[in-house]
């Protein structure tokens, strides 16, 4: 069973990969995608991207619970669950209301939201691969 935990870590690992390192910002150079454009796609990208962690985070914890898998998997996982909710509770609503000021046509004042957003993607891509090999260690 922890080899489910495992693939369950490796999965999300491979859509955080995917979406936040790939189609993400390669969306922005896609001819005729404007600001705007681009931001209401992301919005609705990550809004699934987010729902889909949701899911693997619960179905990881499963996992690793019925798996009896070593506590040293547990850390990373934690590491993980909470960057996905700090992303999901704190920074993706902050997000999207400047997205929708500048889909709007607005001009929000500078943030930093998007680093810090980037930040905890980048920590989950170092959490999510460790979660997964030590629960098959």
């Amino acid at each position: 069973m922890s080899h489910v935990a495992a693939a369950v870590a490796f999965t999300w690992f491979g859509m955080v990969v995917a979406i936040s390192f790939l189609e993400t910002p390669l969306k922005f150079r896609a001819p005729g995608i404007t600001l705007g454009l681009g931001l209401g796609i992301g919005r609705l990208v990550f809004r699934a991207l987010n729902l889909a962690e949701a899911v693997l985070a619960l179905a990881l914890a499963a996992w690793l619970i019925a798996g009896r898998s070593p506590t040293a998997a547990w850390v990373p996982a934690a590491v993980a669950w909470t960057s996905l909710t700090v992303q999901i509770a704190v920074l993706r609503p902050r997000l999207d209301r400047r997205s929708l000021i500048i889909i709007a046509g607005g001009d929000p004042p500078p943030s930093h939201l998007h680093l810090g957003y980037i930040a905890l993607e980048l920590i989950k891509v170092l959490a999510l691969p460790t979660a997964g090999a030590l629960a098959v260690a």
